[in-house]
């Protein structure tokens, strides 16, 4: 990394972020001041009136932008918001995490039960590294009308396909055809 901010290949750590599928600083300024705004939405959310939130508070719809006619209850947290996008009555219950270090597309009328967490990011596996704060970002999918269980775990990287099951306490570290089942951990097809 030179003085100025630019990686051996010339890039900025801001554009492998952006870029996607390469190593990149998540500590680095430009990218810890794109988290701002995430913060201060889901801040507003999760402390709204849930009369006056309704179905999303308004800095956070705002912030999402696709949104579609998703209800996320409170507590709900991300990490960016711009790589987020809600499809049709998509349903987030309480405690729900996105960390969307990736873009995460969740298809319309998926419902995600209480604390389900969508963790695009991987810390680096070398310590010196993973203590620079490198990380890679992959991205995560849910096709229309998935369901996932109540604390259930989703990798980076993964897609889930139409009308899927994902069974409450499941880690999800690989693909899921349409319309099965899958449970454990990691979770393999019922």
């Amino acid at each position: 990394m030179s003085e100025e901010g630019i990686s051996q290949d010339g890039r900025s750590e801001l554009e492998k972020f952006r870029a996607g599928g390469t190593w990149y600083d998540g500590m680095d300024p430009e990218i810890d001041a794109l988290r701002a705004p995430a913060r201060r939405a889901c801040w507003a959310h999760n402390t709204m009136d849930p009369e006056a939130r309704g179905a999303m508070a308004p800095e956070l719809r705002a912030l999402l932008g696709d949104a579609g006619s998703a209800f996320l209850e409170a507590p709900f947290h991300c990490v960016y918001g711009f790589n987020l996008s809600l499809g049709e009555n998509v349903y987030m219950n309480s405690g729900c995490v996105v960390l969307d270090c990736a873009p995460v597309r969740i298809g319309d009328r998926t419902m995600l039960g209480p604390q389900v967490k969508l963790l695009c990011p991987e810390h680096h596996h070398d310590p010196k590294l993973r203590g620079e704060g490198q990380e890679i970002a992959w991205p995560i999918t849910l096709g229309a009308d998935v369901w996932i269980g109540a604390g259930a775990i989703v990798m980076g990287g993964v897609t889930i396909g139409d009308g899927a099951i994902v069974a409450a306490g499941a880690v999800v570290t690989r693909d899921v055809a349409p319309g099965a089942k899958v449970a454990g951990v990691p979770a393999r097809q019922m």
